[in-house]
């Protein structure tokens, strides 16, 4: 993984067919997708349940991108390994999740992986002053974790401008998980956001015998984020 802000679109595949995973895989990246989103939830941190390392395992032979790993989690620290070995370029934990994000970071570091940081909602930025040195990415959550296709939480906005502020010219990526749309990108975008994960917003009225509603999907979704970058 190379660094750099230009925009990505992350497909999440939580909105994929669960039936057809490496088809979709293959479908999203023909497509022109940047990353391929995995949200893993445990039905405690969050109230849904996903994904585990072997389904991670599983998949990782279709994607020939970044596979960027989201831990929905609760503790993370004992299954930082099983999701390192079981291919993910980008581990993120939720600061919320555990009282030593900054061993965290650290453990998905040596365990080889690019290492962030997810923030919900209600979370302030305060926490992340001392740990910059330690983060690739900064997850900012536009809805509530938990279940795909909930609305855009605007108070985010303001978090995102600040986050950027912050972050400066370090090399972090900032990444917005949550109700992205063609509608919503731009305002991200506009903020200082580069990474823009979407589900429902990629997925919606696609199929692997229809990939080319994904490609539009993607195009539409980046142009409008591109657009007000100049």
């Amino acid at each position: 993984m190379t660094f750099n802000r230009s925009i990505k679109i992350a497909p999440s595949i939580l909105s994929a067919d669960f039936a057809n995973f490496g088809q979709e895989i293959q479908a999203i990246e023909a497509q022109g997708c940047d990353w391929v989103h995995v949200d893993v939830m445990d039905g405690h941190f969050v109230p849904n349940i996903t994904f585990g390392p072997q389904l991670c395992a599983a998949i990782r032979p279709h994607i020939k991108t970044v596979m960027d790993v989201h831990l929905m989690i609760q503790p993370v620290d004992p299954y930082i390994q099983a999701f390192a070995d079981a291919g993910a370029d980008v581990l993120t934990a939720h600061l919320e999740a555990g009282p030593h994000i900054h061993r965290t970071l650290q453990a998905i570091r040596a365990a080889g992986c690019k290492a962030g940081v997810a923030l919900n909602p209600s979370t302030g930025i305060e926490d992340l002053e001392y740990l910059l040195d330690m983060i690739d990415l900064i997850c900012v959550m536009t809805v509530n974790p938990g279940f795909g296709g909930q609305k855009f939480i605007h108070s985010q906005i303001d978090k995102v401008r600040k986050l950027r502020a912050l972050v400066g010219d370090r090399p972090i990526h900032i990444e917005i998980d949550g109700g992205i749309t063609p509608e919503t990108a731009p305002l991200m975008a506009a903020a200082g956001a580069d990474v823009l994960v979407a589900g429902s917003g990629v997925f919606k009225g696609g199929s692997v015998a229809k990939p080319k509603v994904y490609g539009s999907n993607i195009r539409a979704i980046r142009a409008a984020a591109e657009a007000v970058l100049g």
